[in-house]
């Protein structure tokens, strides 16, 4: 929506300036988006009138013209040489006087060809006013001769669009944007004088509206022996064009007027083009299967049942609130109008244009809803400035109403109003908003009970209002109040990570964060978590984006993938996210840690041979994850690893997730060279710790025992460790492996196991002796429970 300054001044006029009046505009939710001035700077421009012209005596394309400027040059004519083709006797025409500065150029009194020349006439594209122009800017002959240019054609003016929110449909005329500035402002607001016009005629044409649900309110009346001849006066054009619209002829431009002017779009038919003409009628109907409408933008329309036409008892006219037809529409040789003015529901009018392909002015204005109390009204005004500028003689105007959009009172609880403002607004400041925003309302015992006029379709609950009165209080006005509250250091118990622990770990060991989507492709969760009945969503956002995930590996691989697209030869993720299950008609939400390592261990660097990432190098890492608590690794399969290179993690004896290598189905589905690491872990069980507990630190020396057994194959290490320290034998405080031997010398079938162990007693400094037992201890025990036998060399 974009308008005149000085035309909406006319209707309010507040202490403002253009800069000013934008601000107060925006503040007030109707954004100002953008402030143009109508033509760029120039002076010394005047009305003249070309008295006589002949040709240049030499130059063929030259003329010499005597032009009266009137009392800018005392009375006396000039003689200025011109070269546009349209010059002739008695026209007038914009003349720059000598020491005029146009745009790009200065007018000096100078020689052209031998011949003098005091000025020059000028064409629109001289003064900045288009950006192409055939030749001298003819004016109309009424134009006062003299008259500063800039004054004539109202030029001290600016163009103000505005970016209307979809709710503000009463902004989308000029009184509606002039109601607006009078209740910010306080300015007072200048009523638009509509009187009805005396019916010069009793013809009338009849209507009959077949769906009132559809157009609870129709308005038409005859306008006999109009002429189109006359042109549409300047003032009207101006506005029209600074409006963005056109000049088409005088009717067309008069019901554009008046849109712009109050928001009711209205339309004007060939009398003479509706079957039977006053003897015919017309229908608001709904279109039937098949009809075709050529309409006024050329297109021929093959009509729907849900499209509300305008018809006559043959054929459809226009496409009601939308657009009119071509066949009845007004052009040379019309003589004898129908004009309408008609209130449409939003909701038949709504989604229509998308439907189409195009849109309309009218369309705009008739969905969001337009001021059904003034229809009547500017169908007067339309008359009037018919019959003014082209005349004829009206008819009466023939009204159907129906049903219209009921406006019930909207309750506003003053201590509501104070709550969510934040503001201590009395009783009568609130009453004095409603008054300045013409809310018509009732006020006892702090609650109003406010009726919205019918020209605010978007005020329907107490919020509404409550908005209404911000916007014209001021967000300026509203004081910034710091949010005050109590609070209080919340718990951290020690028993618990937290997940800026974890996080921060992870980030530590080079790893980067991604966050993905709960929803993946049906596919991810069949072949990577053999989940045949993923959680599936009602309404998807596409069908790559069907179910809920219940494992995070989909994502991290679809990451990998995104990636290694934008050439990252190293990739290391992790995500932390909630995944989804059936169980039964419940759906658990379980929280989990996933991790992805490709490429090379450490980044490229020259300290130490490149190799790539491994199983023991992300294992490492989830045991850093898990400390101090110790882990079981065991093999186990997983649908989304290799079937040979997977282990589960268990913790406390509880799984606390996967490790592994991606399945080679996978790595060869995505072309991928190398090995990719995954892991998966139950955060609930992550994030648990044992409570730290003191214990006395020895001051006597350790002492280090290296013991080889050799034991049966299928014996895991892990078992091993675990059946010692179950012992809990006293005086051993760490025992790890430090080396497996397979190979020459060794038994088939066997295999030899050192470990590590160190020996330490906090009262006193060990003898060889009793560590010498501690060691024949446990080695009769792995003998036992393993068949375990010390290895001599």
């Amino acid at each position: 929506m974009k308008f005149s300054e000085n035309w909406l001044r006319g209707f309010v006029d507040p202490p403002l300036s253009t800069r000013g009046l934008a601000h107060v505009l925006t503040m007030a939710g109707i954004e100002v988006e953008t402030i143009d001035p109508v033509a760029p700077p120039f002076d010394k421009v005047v009305v003249a009138e070309v008295l006589s012209v002949r040709k240049h005596p030499d130059a063929d394309l030259l003329h010499v013209c005597e032009v009266n400027a009137g009392p800018a040059v005392a009375g006396q004519t000039l003689q200025i040489v011109c070269g546009a083709a349209n010059v002739r006797v008695g026209i007038k025409v914009p003349c720059a006087l000598a020491g005029a500065q146009l745009p790009g150029m200065a007018i000096r009194q100078t020689r052209i060809r031998g011949v003098e020349s005091a000025g020059m006439l000028c064409s629109a594209r001289e003064l900045g006013l288009e950006e192409m122009a055939p030749g001298l800017m003819v004016l109309p002959p009424d134009a006062p001769i003299g008259l500063d240019f800039r004054d004539y054609y109202e030029l001290e003016d600016s163009i103000l669009t505005l970016k209307l929110t979809p709710n503000r449909g009463d902004c989308l005329g000029l009184l509606g944007i002039a109601r607006e500035v009078a209740a910010v402002t306080s300015a007072r607001l200048k009523p638009l004088e509509i009187a009805p016009v005396a019916n010069q005629t009793d013809e009338a044409l009849a209507i009959h509206v077949d769906v009132p649900d559809a157009c609870p309110l129709y308005c038409g009346r005859v306008v006999r022996g109009v002429s189109l001849d006359v042109p549409t006066p300047g003032w009207l054009i101006r506005r029209l064009e600074r409006s963005g619209l056109r000049a088409v002829n005088a009717v067309v431009d008069i019901t554009n007027y008046l849109m712009l002017e109050t928001g009711q779009p209205l339309h004007a038919f060939d009398l003479d083009r509706i079957a039977g003409a006053l003897s015919g009628s017309i229908h608001v109907r709904y279109a039937t299967s098949g009809e075709v409408l050529k309409l006024l933008n050329g297109e021929n329309l093959v009509l729907q049942p849900d499209m509300l036409v305008i018809a006559d008892q043959v054929k459809p006219l226009a496409l009601a609130g939308i657009m009119g037809g071509d066949e009845s529409g007004v052009g040379a040789g019309t003589k004898d109008l129908f004009l309408e003015s008609a209130f449409f529901s939003p909701g038949v009018i709504a989604g229509k244009s998308f439907s189409l392909g195009f849109s309309s002015d009218s369309a705009y204005r008739f969905e969001r809803g337009v001021d059904f109390s003034k229809t009547r009204d500017v169908l007067e005004r339309a008359t009037r400035l018919i019959l003014d500028i082209c005349g004829g003689k009206s008819g009466a105007i023939t009204e159907l109403k129906g049903r219209l959009p009921l406006r019930d009172p909207i309750s506003l609880r003053l201590t509501r109003a104070q709550r969510v403002l934040g503001i201590d607004l009395e009783e009568r400041t609130i009453a004095g908003l409603l008054q300045r925003l013409q809310f018509s309302f009732v006020g006892a015992e702090g609650v109003f009970n406010v009726t919205p006029p019918p020209y605010r379709f978007d005020l329907g609950i107490e919020a509404d209002l409550i908005e209404e009165l911000a916007r014209i209080y001021g967000y300026d006005s509203i004081p910034a109040a710091a949010p005050r509250a109590l609070l209080s250091m919340l718990p951290e118990p020690e028993t618990r990570k937290t997940l800026p622990q974890v996080r921060q770990l992870l980030i530590a060991r080079d790893y980067q964060e991604v966050i993905n989507y709960a929803f993946v492709d049906p596919a991810w969760e069949h072949e990577l978590a053999a989940n045949k009945e993923p959680v599936a969503l009602k309404n998807p956002l596409s069908s790559q984006m069907a179910v809920m995930r219940s494992t995070l590996c989909g994502s991290l691989i679809s990451n990998l993938e995104f990636n290694l697209n934008r050439k990252q030869a190293r990739v290391r993720l992790f995500e932390i996210g909630c995944c989804f299950e059936a169980q039964g008609d419940t759906i658990v939400q379980q929280e989990k840690l996933g991790g992805l390592c490709y490429g090379d261990a450490l980044a490229e660097q020259w300290g130490a041979p490149a190799r790539e990432v491994d199983f023991y190098d992300v294992k490492a890492d989830i045991e850093a994850l898990f400390w101090p608590r110790g882990l079981q690794v065991a093999a186990a399969s997983h649908p989304a690893l290799h079937p040979g290179k997977s282990a589960e993690i268990r913790v406390d004896g509880k799984i606390a997730g996967h490790l592994g290598e991606l399945h080679p189905r996978w790595c060869q589905k995505l072309g991928l060279s190398k090995p990719v690491m995954l892991f998966e872990l139950e955060m609930a069980i992550l994030m648990e710790r044992a409570l730290p507990q003191a214990s006395e630190i020895s001051k006597y020396p350790p002492i280090r025992r290296d013991i080889a057994v050799v034991v049966p194959e299928n014996v895991g290490v892990q078992t091993i460790l675990d059946r010692v320290r179950a012992d809990k034998l006293p005086l051993i405080s760490e025992i790890h492996l430090f080396d497996v031997y397979r190979g020459k010398g060794m038994e088939a079938g066997k295999k030899s196991l050192a470990f590590r162990m160190l020996l330490q007693d906090t009262e006193k400094t060990l003898t060889d002796a009793e560590a010498d037992r501690t060691v024949s201890r446990m080695l009769s025990v792995l003998e036992g429970e393993f068949g375990a036998v010390l290895r001599n060399h």
